[in-house]
């Protein structure tokens, strides 16, 4: 019988191990420079300049609560995309793709009981790490990066109609 696998970059972050569905992934990047937005949602240390397109960076430790901490070289920026919505992602390190068997891939709730971790997804492990995947579209839940396309219209007319 064949094993069906799922694909997930994966990176570290405040010394845990996490995954997302690599289709969400359009490429990774060293850590540059990130261009600061005044009055931006804490989480957002600004936008970068990539491949053409301005794009919001979100620093993963500020999302879930870590301590921020220096940029290193390791530092890298996984630019994902969720509903047509690309944001650069800050993490300590990303530089692995795996193919996870699905059947090795348990929902969070039936493996860490007492946990509803509002960006967890489910976890796995490959070969002796924990990994905990992601729910990328809670993660990048869109209200808290850029306006849905909706009121960006909006805005717009209304910014043009004045």
């Amino acid at each position: 019988m064949k094993s069906n696998f799922e694909s997930y970059v994966i990176f570290e972050l405040a010394g845990s191990v996490y995954g997302i569905p690599s289709q969400n992934v359009r490429h990774i990047e060293m850590f540059e420079h990130v261009t600061l937005v005044p009055n931006a949602n804490p989480a957002i240390d600004g936008v970068v300049f990539s491949r053409g397109q301005v794009i919001p960076a979100l620093n993963l430790r500020v999302r879930f609560g870590f301590p921020r901490t220096n940029n290193t070289i390791r530092t890298r920026i996984i630019f994902a995309t969720i509903h047509q919505r690309t944001v650069g992602l800050i993490v300590d390190t990303a530089r692995e793709f795996q193919n996870v068997p699905t059947d090795k891939i348990g929902p969070i709730e039936e493996t860490l009981t007492g946990i509803h971790g509002n960006y967890l997804k489910a976890v796995t492990k490959v070969g002796e790490r924990l990994v905990l995947i992601l729910d990328l579209e809670a993660v990048l839940n869109v209200d808290d990066v850029q306006l849905p396309p909706e009121a960006e219209k909006t805005s717009n007319e209304q910014l043009i109609s004045k």
